[in-house]
């Protein structure tokens, strides 16, 4: 049988919310850009980078140090610095996405919320979704309307009854061809699709087995191992 540990919860999110701090630090593994997302505006993402003073960048621009906008929307912002696109989602805590000097696999730091909860923007099959890392998840477990946005003909694949904290649920076992957490893709990763809604997509263990996992106060490290 397998499990899905996370007791879901819901949050609601303001379009003009301010938040505490979005990190993303890039791959350049001599001097890193460290961006935090601090609201959104129509067109307008508020940045604050490398520590300085917040400011509006409009869609398509490019600040001096070298941070693009690529798309805003109602909950974060799209951008690109360092080589690499990044997601910022607001409402999230800091995440950042790096490749230290020396290191071959890229490294994601995601902090945790006040509830000790890691969230991460991510994407499924490339449909954007929102992960929480759960350890008590067997698989990556998706909610059906994540899966049918997602493309998973999940009706074909191997029926189950799951466990959860809410009871026994039906679901189904699938291969989803690529599971993107921050900057981190895997390929051909086991995932179960549940019968019915999710608030998160749940980064099980079929993903994290192939993370080196570390905690550091209150955020978690995961490093590709393969």
């Amino acid at each position: 049988m397998t499990a899905i540990g996370f007791m879901w919860g819901f949050r609601s999110f303001r379009f003009f919310q301010f938040i505490g701090l979005i990190l993303a630090c890039g791959a350049n593994p001599v001097q890193a850009t460290e961006v935090a997302l601090a609201g959104i505006f129509p067109g307008k993402a508020l940045l604050v980078i490398n520590n300085g003073a917040p400011r509006s960048a409009g869609v398509g621009s490019t600040t001096a140090e070298g941070v693009r906008v690529i798309a805003v929307d109602g909950q974060g912002a799209t951008l690109e610095f360092d080589g690499r696109r990044h997601r910022l989602v607001v409402g999230e805590h800091a995440v950042s996405v790096a490749t230290p000097a020396g290191a071959g696999a890229p490294l994601l730091v995601i902090q945790g919320d006040s509830r000790g909860h890691f969230n991460v923007a991510g994407a499924v099959n490339g449909v954007e979704v929102r992960f929480l890392v759960d350890t008590g998840a067997t698989s990556v477990a998706l909610g059906r309307s994540d899966a049918l946005r997602a493309g998973i003909e999940f009706v074909k694949g191997e029926s189950l009854t799951m466990q959860t904290a809410n009871g026994l649920v039906r679901g189904w076992v699938v291969s989803l061809d690529r599971v993107r957490a921050g900057s981190v893709t895997l390929r051909n990763v086991p995932g179960v699709v549940i019968d019915g809604e999710m608030p998160y997509v749940l980064l099980g263990m079929s993903f994290l087995n192939r993370m080196d996992m570390r905690r550091e106060g209150g955020a978690l490290h995961l490093r590709q191992r393969y």
